[in-house]
């Protein structure tokens, strides 16, 4: 199966026909059409789990502890734009999107854990939300004419209010909040605000204060139609609609291709909300939104195509696209906003629960376990506005960034360097994925679909008997996969696991006993009577492999991991005047390699894997605890150097050989998991 995140996957008369195939159906319904009635929706492939029905544990376990003890867990006290008279309690300060970003993450964060200091933490927030919505509905910070007059914001005042976009991340905060606690406030709160949207959009409409509340109406329509599975109520259809027609038409943008090709050649200020990298990270699930409204097919193909586009074009080798901060090509000199990483994931997470498409659960983790954890420190309190593939150093400066900064603070590891808004968002990438590892199904069933170390209980079958599974696992650096079912008495339900695109065969071994095979990007289905001390193994065969990228590169891949060439870091501790402390990383280590041609013709059986240290409870993703290391050999490239503080990738031949003088001798190279890494190469030239 076509992995849908590596560039190259179609031909070209697949991608025309596909595309004939949309602009048809589209010119033949239209995106704008407004649902009137519930007819055309259509429920969750797969259904998400009430927040803390699922536990980490292992590595992920202690990922999430170090967030807790980091800024995800003390934000509002080291972030003087949330600690400070916070408007989301009543004071003048921050009133925008900072504070919903760090309860987006800091919520699931605190019942993940099951953390009673930091949910008491962030009940105070939520708290006041529910208890000062206005009578109209609104809600939200008090604004200025409110303060001013004594008033409140009605639905004939509508214009006093502010912007819509906030509102949207707070929606999500009590959407989660709720799965977890059924605390009996939320639902009627959010009817309350829905009606008063319903009623003021038209004079007030999404884009009325900010651009940024229209680029992202998706994140408003998400959660209007979870309320409406929840009430049936159509006019919670009919506001999405509205919001549909008044946001940034995505859809059409991603059916329409123009869009991304343009984003590929334009870095302009012209309609540069549309290329916006954050932007685009959050619209990806717009299609599979209005699909799930509508129950239009179109719009799934419009998300495939719009997905894939965006990796053929400005895909990086560790699973995300280039967003710094605009869309900016595939070169792996390119950068990726913090930002776009954590709502691409939120994103697939809605596209995998919607579709039950492997390759979207695929992407996920590809992402999850490459560009997420190398982008922050192993403290969880610093991080990097912008991270690049081919990051050979870690420093101030300008680099080839679509938005480089004046203070040239985007690439360095600081809690405060480049825009704040990362510091305020990061902390939602391992905490929804972990809320994600396992899903409900069709059936009074359960689906695996991404694997982490972890336990789910939940209620299951017919007879709705409470179950419990442990995963046990080292995975994603080990292939092998353990669950322990128990049950308080037999039920019989069906389980579903997902068999990666990557893996070429699957074996499932039922108490012992080989049960089943099954082949890449496929679900496999165990529908039995379960009982307590049945033992699961799935097995994911890895193997090392060698995937194409931008400039001709070539990445080193094994199972879910991208590999980069190991690099001693020295780390050195600085102080901007404007943005507090940092930390530059550099490599003394000669860097300039290229792989092989020989080892990417046979990467299989040419490169050596070594399990090196063990994945336990105190693992981190870091070059110290890097488990795995792949031999590999290379030369090295004298010509390859630095230039403007990027290592532009060197020119290859049309068969991917770089042509230029190399050094005559092959030396070992020792490759880990990119995750693991801080300075590295990851996209290589091939030599001979």
């Amino acid at each position: 199966m076509a992995s849908i995140f590596r560039p190259s996957v179609w031909n070209s008369k697949v991608k025309i026909t596909l595309f004939a195939a949309v602009v048809v159906l589209c010119n033949a319904t239209g995106y704008a059409q407004t649902q009137t009635s519930g007819g055309g929706y259509v429920a969750p492939k797969y259904t998400e789990l009430p927040l803390g029905a699922i536990k980490p544990k292992g590595w992920l376990l202690h990922q999430l502890q170090i967030m807790r003890d980091g800024t995800t867990g003390h934000l509002d006290e080291v972030h003087a734009k949330i600690a400070n008279d916070n408007g989301w309690l009543g004071g003048k300060g921050d009133n925008w999107e900072e504070t919903p970003y760090w309860l987006d993450g800091a919520v699931p964060l605190a019942y993940l854990l099951d953390d009673k200091a930091l949910q008491a933490k962030v009940l105070r927030y939520i708290n006041w939300t529910l208890d000062n919505q206005r009578p109209s509905g609104y809600f939200g910070a008090l604004t200025k004419w409110e303060r001013e007059t004594g008033e409140k914001i009605s639905v004939a005042t509508s214009d006093k209010g502010d912007d819509w976009w906030p509102k949207m991340i707070m929606l999500k905060v009590l959407q989660q909040y709720y799965t977890a606690t059924n605390d009996k406030r939320v639902i009627p709160f959010m009817q309350r605000y829905f009606n008063y949207q319903l009623q003021t959009l038209q004079q007030t409409p999404i884009g009325k204060w900010t651009e940024w509340a229209q680029s992202r109406g998706t994140e408003n329509m998400l959660v209007a139609q979870w309320l409406y599975g929840i009430t049936k109520d159509t006019s919670l259809l009919r506001l999405a609609s509205v919001v549909q027609q008044q946001s940034f038409p995505w859809s059409q943008y991603f059916a329409g291709r123009d869009w991304v090709i343009n984003a590929a050649a334009q870095q302009n200020g012209v309609a540069w909300m549309t290329r916006h990298g954050v932007n685009v990270a959050m619209a990806l699930k717009d299609p599979l939104v209005h699909y799930q409204r509508t129950g239009k097919p179109e719009y799934l193909a419009t998300f495939k195509t719009g997905f894939n586009d965006l990796m053929t074009l400005h895909g990086l080798p560790f699973g995300i696209f280039s967003a710094d901060e605009d869309l900016n090509g595939n070169d792996p000199t390119q950068g990726t906003e913090l930002c776009a990483i954590v709502e691409a994931q939120f994103s697939l997470e809605q596209a995998v629960g919607i579709t039950g498409d492997v390759r979207y659960m695929d992407a996920l983790e590809r992402m999850t376990f490459n560009a997420l954890p190398s982008q922050t420190t192993d403290d969880y309190n610093n991080k990097q506005y912008f991270q690049i593939a081919n990051q050979v150093h870690i420093k101030k400066g300008v680099f080839n960034f679509s938005l480089p900064f004046s203070r040239e603070m985007n690439n360095v590891l600081g809690m405060r360097s480049g825009y704040s808004c990362c510091l305020a968002n990061m902390h939602q990438g391992w905490t929804k994925f972990t809320t994600h590892l396992w899903y409900g199904t069709q059936g009074n069933g359960l689906a695996a679909l991404h694997y982490s170390p972890s336990t789910v209980q939940v209620k299951l079958g017919a007879t709705q008997t409470e179950v419990t599974i442990k995963e046990t696992t080292a995975y994603p650096f080990d292939d092998v996969i353990h669950f322990e079912i128990n049950a308080k008495s037999p039920v019989e339900f069906p389980l579903e696991l997902r068999v990666p695109s990557w893996c070429a065969e699957a074996t499932v071994l039922l108490n012992g006993q080989e049960l089943q095979r099954e082949q890449g990007g496929k679900m496999i289905t165990i529908n039995r009577r379960w009982k307590t001390g049945d033992k699961l193994t799935l097995q994911l065969p890895m193997q090392v492999t060698t995937s194409n990228w931008g400039r001709n590169s070539r990445a080193v891949e094994r199972g879910p991991l991208v590999y980069a060439l190991k690099l001693n870091e020295l780390w050195q501790q600085q102080t901007d005047e404007k943005e507090g402390p940092y930390f530059t990383v550099h490599t003394t280590d000669p860097w300039n390699y290229g792989l092989l041609d020989s080892l990417v013709k046979n990467a299989a059986n040419a490169m050596q894997v070594r399990k090196v240290k063990p994945v336990d409870e105190s693992f981190v993703w870091s070059l110290a605890h890097a488990p795995i290391e792949i031999t590999a050999a290379g030369r090295r490239i004298p010509a390859w150097q630095i230039v403007n503080d990027v290592a532009p990738q060197p020119v290859t031949a049309r068969d991917g050989l770089f042509m230029g003088p190399t050094a005559p001798e092959v030396e070992k190279m020792t490759l880990v998991p990119i995750g693991c890494t801080k300075v590295r190469i990851v996209a290589f030239p091939v030599v001979k």
